[in-house]
Order: structure tokens, then C-alpha cells, then sequence
């Protein structure tokens, strides 16, 4: 959604875009022909020039660059040589391009949620007569525009909305269905581990609904029937309440924005999470750990010392066993990576096994 301000924008002539990762997959080989097309031009900069490099190599008209995002002098000189500045970077850099962006009087683009800081902007993006333009990939994004769409064209007929449930997702073709959790990474794979970390509230029959963590991926009642597809499960997105107003529905009874997953997945990644494999934190404990066995079975240990009252039968049933199996979590291979924290090594195992290459 755009950030407050539209004007029209001059012809766009060169571009920078930041981050060469999954998510910018597409957009590269699309402004690549662009570029030729229109004799544009466009630079592309990732911490990894070699990523770069493999995606822009086929496009003369595109260059690939390497620099250190966190040095204002590298980005600046960059954001202030460009016409329109499009960040495909993790969130929590954005707010150091949108700076530069105000700064230089630059238009920006991102597909991310528009977060307190990029929004603090407003005021100065307004000013300067420049377009800053989120939450505009598939999710936030193209959930946005339908459901606007669909809104709109009720409350033209005269119809009163009370109940909206939007669910979206990006899910595995049933071609490429090829692993046990009916998934694969096409986003930054650091997000897939941490989703859902932040927990959830929406608005249902009136109620405000908080969801904590370790309950995000809990409800097996949260199923989706598709024509033509199979049930699919839904967790519910940080914050649903917020986007209320944003799309015009004040005085709604049930108001949630949803994440959709195959159901395995779903009962999958609940049993990683309690099992504390997505732990950011966990340095101390996990640090003598030489092999992914040894990693699992401490990690399956203390879950089943803090929760005495469970099956260990019923929890690691069949299902689960053959997913962590798929993945490698306890195989007596040596752990060939340093050891950070948990959920650095479940993202090396997710990478490897489960990412849209594999």
C-alpha cells in the first residue's frame, strides 16, 4: 500500500535495487527485459557478489555490486546516482535505504509490511513530493488489492461486510510436491524459521484474540476447503487489527488476515517449535553439541523433562519421525557449521533440503 502520498512519477530511467535474494528472483529477470527493452538501466547490490552476479550476468544493460549496507557513505553514494530505489532487503534494513531515499529525494519501493519507523517518515516523504510505496508483493500485497477489490465492490451494491477472513500463501505446486512437510523456501529462509515468532491478534465475533508463539501452528480446526485442492490450514498473521482501518471495515464483527500451509506442515512446525528448535538463544545450551543427533536428542530431552504429562508415543508419531528424518535432525553426521544458535542450524537443514532448487 502506498505510504501516504502519490503524485506522477516522472519515466524512471535507472534503478537500484537492494538484495539479489529469493524474493528478487523475478523482479530481476523482469526488469532485466525491461531495461533492454527501454534502455533503462539498473544496478543491483547484495552482501554476495557472486548472488548477484548469477542474476544479472545476462542482462548488459544490469551490474551487479557488492557493498556494506551499514555504511551510509557506500549506500549514499549509490541511492543519490538512481532515479527510483527498490529494497529487497531483511525488514529491519529498510529504514537506512528510506533515509537515504528522503534524503536524496528518492522514490522507494519494497515488498515488506511498512513497520513504526518507515512510517515516522511520512511527514518528510510528503514534503519532498516523493513516492514511497510498500506492502506490495504477494503477502502484504496482492491480499491487499483483491481484497480492496472485493470490499469496494460490496459496499457499491450496498451490502454491509461483518465478517473478513483473508487467507494467502505461497504454496508448493503439486508438480514439485516432493518432500514430507508439502513444502519448499522460495523467501528468505531466516523468516521461514522465525515465523510467527512475534504471535498474533485479530478481531473474531468482537473479541480480540491474542495468539502466543508456541500456539501459532496449534489449531488443526484452522482448515481451508479449495475446490479442486486439497484442505488447506491457516495461522493466523501478526497483527490483523491494525489493517481494520486501512481497509475501510471500522465496526467489523470477525476481522483475521491468515498465512496458508499444507495441514502437515502446520502440525510439523508446531512440534519444531516446542521443541525449542527456532531458539535464537540457545547458545550455551547447545554449544557442545559435535553432531545433529546430538543436537536433536538434547533438544527432545529437555522437552520431555519440562513436559512430563506427554506421550512421547503420540508426539513423535509416524508423521513427525519421517519429516525430521527428510530433514536430517538426527543424523550422526558431524555438524559442519559453527554453532550460533538453534535456529541458525534448522535454517542450514531447511536450506539444504527443502529450498525451491532442492
Amino acid at each position: 500500500m502506498a505510504l501516504i502520498t502519490f503524485q506522477k512519477m516522472e519515466k524512471m530511467k535507472n534503478i537500484l535495487l537492494f538484495g539479489a535474494g529469493k524474493s528478487a528472483t523475478s523482479l530481476i529477470e523482469y526488469l532485466g527485459k525491461c531495461c533492454a527493452e527501454f534502455q533503462w538501466s539498473m544496478t543491483v547490490c547484495d552482501a554476495n557478489l557472486e548472488l548477484a552476479l548469477s542474476k544479472t550476468q545476462q542482462f548488459p544493460a544490469v551490474k551487479a555490486l557488492s557493498i556494506n549496507v551499514n555504511n551510509e557513505n557506500q549506500r549514499g553514494e549509490l541511492i543519490q546516482h538512481c532515479d527510483i530505489v527498490i529494497s529487497m532487503l531483511p525488514p529491519t534494513l529498510h529504514f537506512l535505504v528510506a533515509k537515504d531515499c528522503v534524503k536524496f529525494s528518492k522514490h522507494l519501493l519494497t515488498a515488506s509490511y511498512l513497520d513504526g519507523e518507515i512510517i515516522s517518515l511520512q511527514e518528510e516523504v510528503e514534503k519532498k513530493g516523493i513516492l514511497f510505496l510498500g506492502e506490495m508483493g504477494l503477502d502484504p500485497g496482492i491480499d491487499h488489492m483483491s481484497a480492496m477489490k472485493m470490499i469496494h465492490t460490496i459496499q457499491k451494491e450496498g451490502g454491509k461486510i461483518i465478517s473478513f477472513k483473508s487467507h494467502c500463501g505461497g504454496l508448493v505446486a503439486p508438480e514439485s510436491d516432493d518432500n514430507p512437510w508439502h513444502y519448499k523456501i522460495t523467501w528468505n529462509p531466516a523468516n521461514v524459521v522465525s515465523a510467527g515468532s512475534s504471535g498474533a491478534v485479530y478481531l473474531e465475533e468482537n473479541e480480540i484474540v491474542n495468539v502466543v508463539y508456541k500456539d501459532i501452528f496449534k489449531d488443526e480446526g484452522n482448515a481451508v476447503d479449495i475446490p479442486s485442492l486439497a484442505t488447506l490450514a491457516w495461522y493466523p498473521n501478526r497483527d490483523s487489527i491494525s489493517y481494520i482501518n486501512t481497509y475501510q471495515l471500522n465496526g467489523i464483527e470477525t476481522f483475521i488476515r491468515t498465512t496458508l500451509r499444507y495441514p502437515s506442515f502446520c502440525r510439523g512446525w508446531n512440534k519444531i517449535i516446542a521443541l525449542d528448535f527456532t531458539n535464537k538463544d540457545d547458545y550455551e545450551t547447545i554449544k557442545d553439541c559435535t553432531t545433529w543427533s546430538e543436537w536433536y536428542e538434547l533438544k527432545k530431552n529437555l522437552f520431555l523433562s519440562k513436559n512430563t504429562a506427554i506421550n512421547e508415543s503420540i508426539f513423535f508419531k509416524e508423521e513427525f519421525l519421517i519429516q525430521v528424518n527428510y530433514l536430517g535432525l538426527n543424523d550422526h553426521l558431524s555438524i559442519p557449521i559453527p554453532i550460533n544458535n538453534s535456529a541458525q542450524l534448522l535454517q542450514y537443514l531447511l536450506e539444504k533440503k527443502i529450498t525451491d532448487a532442492s
